[in-house]
């Protein structure tokens, strides 16, 4: 098959690779190929032309020439505009995977090049050797990874605009660049694999890209599991491998070391503004869980008997194994035909009960007549140790230690039965209308809203410490309030199935002690959670409770308060015998999302540094080990950013080695959807967890002192705050930004279960709006004000009226990875707008040019100026031009994409609601389009 050039890319000359320029142009080519035979030579030269007019009027100036661009596209027919939607959509669906596999290139040569002394950048052997640098033994770095504790966290939030339809061929074109860049191909092999390519670009291009309906709750489930049972399974297994290796090689010692890396989700548990999120669905999705882990050990045991061909006659099973298989012989019940084939093996034999065990669990998950071996995850792990001892007792020590036993038992010590461990989440004030229904219903309290917090606290302190439950029988209580019981009905059902099950109950907003001590109350309403009295004495004796109560701090106000509010959590003497439950441990989250969107971008990321620093002195000084949960979204502008430089940046009091963090929507697709890109993003994270809790604390500020610091920092977060909250709280802005945005058919976007609002999508403002979809619609015209506006305001001011200043900044830059990781966000998120574009927007929609545009250009460009003197830069991004040239590449074909998008949303506004529908979807492609271009939706 030849490959004509049709689509011209031309990338040479603008620093990008020659690999990926290689990539780039064979994608670009047969793409080219496969518009011209759908859509015609016609339809080529139009996605030809305007990408050449665009490209040029950003490398020559001429905003006439975008604006040719711009009147093509108004005189287009609907179909016209619709193909070069479908053209450029496809074209940077394309992009992205030669993109990752770029990643993946320089992975890879990194490591060939690598050396024991002079490791790949950013791996665990570099973070091993540091420690070895710095003087830590063995002893000391065994007992640093006792310390780990880290948990990503998958959640659905609406934010994967890709249908999984399109993500499996993505990941079959992945599948197709990995095989040309790695195996040196025969001629043939080399038609065939470009044929493939072809079919599959073809099948892009006829596949539709936004669903047809909203996905279910189930359906958000099944793509959470579908990474987890795959790209998951597979790279944890290869973490704990860099571990062990980077231990034979700096310390010569081959030793086991505890799990730290664990998995937890919120996908079918997470019932905060989530009507379908039902007690019915929590409990399909633990029992679903479930099923696939067993399912998955089951395809693990079979391989690993398969693998373990021993004969008795050979190797001499050892006393253990013959005592273990006469008990197995006992309790489990193996067909005839399997006891007779496995006779003289005795290793096959033992995995085969275990296998015999697994199955029973199988058979009562799906019958639940059928008795349940007891057997569970601990239980497992146990005979996959004694195989591992039974191995090494028959001289067999490498085949018990470095092969497939070894990656077994990682995984059962990782996912357990239970597979990821489920978070429950509800907002405060369910519980609060719960509580005051369950008191007026048992006559204690009429109107329990109305009451102070001192007597909410006194009440439910009463309330907790009495054995009966509130309830009378047979009373009847509000739907609402039935679904809050029955969710802690079913927590109860699931962790006695399975401790491990669910972990943490969330309550969003938490304002005060009394909105953690009524969920306490409605869980020991269904016998979830018990208060017992010394049976003796009659004295307070202690609690059993087996989840975790999690408050959740999110907005501004929320986060300067966290720290009071906490201490008063923790000082109060119920709370603190939940906290003595649960072995002195204590989970705190963090919000992102609300916080920005609340205080714009410096304040958010200050908030959130203070309010970490000031949470750890708290729980230490009460005593409480603690483990801090971020609530991380995929951009900028909602905490996002690369893992591994948030956790170096977070302040040395936090680091405790504990760490959770969530991983949402297009997130859990880029980084998880290639197992070479899962394996890069966790070792980056455990690289930064070795180094926060082993080496050394960076100086931070380089000498000033902390509370200086604080108070230059809360100047700059101040000031940056006046200038968002002066743009979004002026009068006309609302009606503008819904006029030049998108966030209408965001709003009816089928990309997820959960409502973009907290009201009706018909009654959406910004209150009610959620954070996702505010920094959606942002990204989409280019603007992404969350990820940066203020700052100009705050640094020029500050530099204006005390240019002493600008020595400690740039010192700050150099010397405080929290203050760098800030400003290096926000150029990032500089460099990927676009202004020019973002003009045309309040131009054509916003009835412009508006003062809105000209405050945000002019915000731009303070900031501009003030970054690029605190840095000593020439450009934005200097210290990272891949990222740079990789938007400068991207540009021209974004630009399109946005001009398409804006001539639909003028044709939809004046088109008649019954010629709207084709208008809607296009928008819909539209919105999709420049989300893969941008590789961020909120």
């Amino acid at each position: 098959m030849s490959v004509l050039p049709p689509l011209q890319i031309e990338i040479e000359g603008t620093g990008i690779s020659r690999p990926l320029s290689e990539h780039v142009n064979l994608l670009g080519g047969l793409l080219g190929q496969v518009i011209q035979e759908m859509a015609g030579p016609e339809m080529l030269e139009l996605v030809e032309t305007l990408r050449r007019l665009c490209k040029q009027a950003a490398l020559d100036s001429r905003p006439e020439l975008r604006e040719q661009a711009y009147m093509r596209i108004h005189s287009a027919t609907y179909d016209e505009l619709l193909w070069l939607l479908r053209a450029y959509t496809a074209f940077f669906h394309l992009v992205n995977q030669a993109e990752q596999q770029e990643i993946i290139r320089i992975n890879r040569e990194r490591a060939q090049q690598s050396t024991p002394e002079h490791p790949r950048p950013e791996s665990i052997d570099e973070a091993i050797l540091a420690l070895k640098q710095q003087g830590r033994t063995l002893d000391e770095v065994l007992a640093l990874l006792e310390r780990l504790d880290i948990q990503p966290t998958l959640t659905a939030h609406p934010t994967e605009a890709r249908r999984r339809s399109i993500l499996y061929k993505q990941q079959h074109i992945a599948r197709l660049l990995s095989q040309q860049r790695r195996c040196r191909l025969t001629p043939e092999e080399q038609e065939a694999l470009l044929v493939d390519l072809h079919n599959q670009i073809t099948l892009l291009l006829g596949t539709a890209e936004v669903r047809e309906e909203r996905p279910t709750v189930r359906d958000e489930v099944e793509q959470g599991l579908y990474f987890i049972q795959s790209t998951i399974w597979e790279a944890v297994p290869r973490i704990y491998e860099d571990v062990r290796r980077a231990l034979r090689r700096y310390y010569g010692a081959d030793v086991d070391f505890r799990p730290f890396l664990r998995y937890r989700s919120w996908i079918g548990s997470d019932r905060d503004g989530n009507p379908y999120v039902t007690p019915e669905i929590t409990r399909w999705t633990a029992l679903t869980q479930r099923r696939l882990a067993l399912q998955r050990y089951m395809e693990e045991l079979r391989q690993l008997r398969r693998r373990l061909s021993l004969s008795d006659r050979y190797v001499a099973p050892p006393e253990e194994l013959r005592r273990s298989l006469a008990r197995d012989a006992r309790e489990v019940s193996l067909p005839p035909h399997v006891l007779r084939q496995f006779r003289h093996e005795s290793f096959r034999l033992k995995i085969s009960y275990i296998m015999g065990r697994l199955h029973g669990l199988l058979q009562a998950l799906d019958d639940p007549t059928q008795p349940a071996p007891d057997y569970d995850a601990d239980a497992f792990v146990e005979d996959l140790r004694l195989l591992q001892r039974c191995l090494e007792a028959c001289g067999l020590e490498r085949i018990a230690r470095h092969d497939q036993l070894t990656r077994l038992l990682v995984l059962a010590q990782t996912f357990g039965f239970h597979l990821v461990t489920l978070d429950v989440r509800q907002h405060s004030s369910v519980h609060e209308a719960a509580v005051a229904e369950l008191l007026r219903l048992a006559g204690v309290e009429n109107d329990y809203r109305a009451l102070p917090e001192s007597r909410r606290q006194e009440l439910l302190a009463e309330e907790l410490s009495n054995p009966r439950p509130l309830l009378p029988p047979g009373a009847r209580v509000s739907e609402a309030t039935r679904q809050v019981l029955e969710t802690f009905a079913v927590i109860r059902e699931l962790v006695q199935l399975d401790p491990r099950l669910v972990g943490s109950y969330i309550v969003s907003m938490t304002h005060t002690v009394s909105d953690l001590l009524e969920p306490m109350l409605l869980a020991k309403e269904v016998g979830l959670w018990h208060y017992e009295r010394d049976p003796r004495t009659g004295k307070p004796g202690h609690v059993r409770c087996p989840i975790d109560f999690v408050p959740l701090f999110e907005t501004i106000e929320d986060l300067e308060a966290a720290a009071s509010r906490m201490e008063a959590i923790l000082s109060h003497p119920v709370y603190r015998m939940q906290v003595a439950a649960r072995g002195g441990f204590q989970e705190i989250m963090l919000g992102y999302s609300d916080s920005t969107k609340d205080g714009g971008y410096w304040m958010a990321n200050w908030a959130l540094h203070r309010a970490q620093e000031q949470l750890a002195e708290v729980c230490l000084r009460h005593g409480v080990d603690f483990r801090l949960f971020h609530g991380r979204g995929g951009t900028v502008g909602r905490g996002g950013g690369r893992a591994n430089q948030a956790i170096l940046a977070m302040p040395p009091v936090v680091h405790n080695g504990r760490i959770r963090f969530t991983e949402q929507g297009e997130v859990i697709s880029f980084r998880y959807a290639l197992p070479e890109i899962a394996h890069r993003h966790l070792e980056q994270i455990v690289n930064a967890m070795l180094r926060v809790v082993g080496l050394p604390a960076a100086s931070g500020t380089d000498g000033t002192d902390p509370a200086t610091r604080n108070r230059l920092m809360d100047e700059l977060a101040t000031r940056s705050m006046r200038a968002y909250r002066r743009l979004i709280d002026a009068p006309d802005f609302w009606p503008w930004y819904t006029r030049i945005t998108p966030i209408d058919q965001i709003s009816r976007l089928p990309i997820a279960s959960r409502p973009v609002s907290r009201s009706s999508a018909r009654e959406v403002d910004f209150e009610s709006l959620r954070a996702i979809p505010w920094v959606f619609a942002w990204t989409q015209v280019r603007y992404l004000i969350p990820g940066w506006f203020g700052i100009g305001q705050a640094l020029d001011e500050l530099l204006q009226t005390s240019p002493e200043h600008l020595e400690t900044l740039r010192t700050w830059y150099r010397s405080w990875p929290f203050f760098r990781t800030v400003l290096q966000n926000a150029q990032r998120e500089m460099v990927r707008a676009r202004l020019e574009i973002a003009a045309y927007y309040d131009r054509l929609l916003g009835d412009g040019p508006t003062a809105f545009h000209q405050m945000i250009e002019e915000d731009f460009q303070r900031a501009r100026t003030a970054i690029l003197r605190i840095t000593d830069q020439e450009e934005l991004l200097d210290h990272d031009p891949i990222i740079r040239k990789s938007v400068q590449l991207r540009n021209p074909y974004t630009d399109v994409l946005n001009l398409v998008q804006l001539e639909l949303m003028r044709r939809y506004r004046q088109a008649p609601e019954a010629d709207r529908e084709p208008l809607r979807r296009a928008l819909f492609l539209s919105i999709n389009g420049i989300a893969a271009a941008m590789q961020s939706t909120g």
